[in-house]
């Protein structure tokens, strides 16, 4: 062994403790900035959901606290996800008023796009929000209440207002604008709507049941 190799060696072992180090304070740093990041994601549509909770539902309609009235349901097939959904129950003197569904559009144009359905008991929606989506600015987002009024146009209609047939947006028959350049986001979220209206429609005795009481079997 010369006298130039320990050094050398030396050398390496310092460089490769360097880069574990590197590597481990990046891997800190990326899991830090995920967490906060998810967090955050997850504050800012928990207040929107309270904010739309009552724009959809309008506090003189119910005079129970809507965010505790909540069950969640898993049906696939009708709620785009394989997640539990959330409902939130209104009901006044105990009797149910409207339901608000938060499903998700699985087959928007850049994934999925997470929903608020609000419908009254007899079936009627009264509104429809987007909570969060990955769509294209400037054409899908146009989904937003804050970028155009589109999605507000869901309010009073039902599945017999339009027919069946109807449910679908122009360029496919139906009665429901699309946007220029991008009528993947409206179809999927027309789609949706008309799902969970109908998962309402066959469910709604069920959804508006009373939360089971656990009984106490120590006594």
């Amino acid at each position: 062994m010369t006298g130039t190799e320990p050094v050398l060696l030396r050398h390496m072992l310092r460089t490769a403790a360097l880069l574990a180090a590197f590597a481990i304070v990046g891997t800190a740093l990326v899991a830090i900035t995920y967490t906060a990041t998810v967090e955050r994601i997850a504050e800012n549509e928990r207040r929107f959901l309270l904010q739309a909770l009552h724009e959809l539902v309008a506090p003189e309609m119910h005079d129970n606290d809507m965010y505790q009235d909540v069950i969640h349901v898993t049906a696939p097939a009708f709620l785009g996800t394989r997640d539990p959904v959330a409902v939130y129950r209104a009901r006044r003197q105990n009797r149910p008023v409207a339901a608000v569904l938060t499903p998700v559009a699985p087959n928007g144009y850049n994934g999925r796009i997470k929903l608020l359905v609000a419908v009254d008991f007899n079936g009627v929606l009264l509104g429809v929000r987007v909570v969060s989506h990955k769509e294209t600015p400037g054409l899908g987002d146009r989904i937003d209440v804050e970028k155009s009024d589109w999605i507000k146009t869901f309010a009073g209609k039902s599945l017999s207002h339009p027919s069946a047939r109807r449910w679908r947006v122009k360029k496919d028959g139906g009665e429901f604008d699309q946007f220029t350049g991008a009528t993947i986001t409206p179809r999927a979220v027309v789609g949706a709507v008309r799902k969970t209206l109908e998962y309402f429609v066959q469910h709604r005795d069920a959804l508006f049941a009373p939360i089971p009481q656990e009984t106490d079997h120590h006594g």
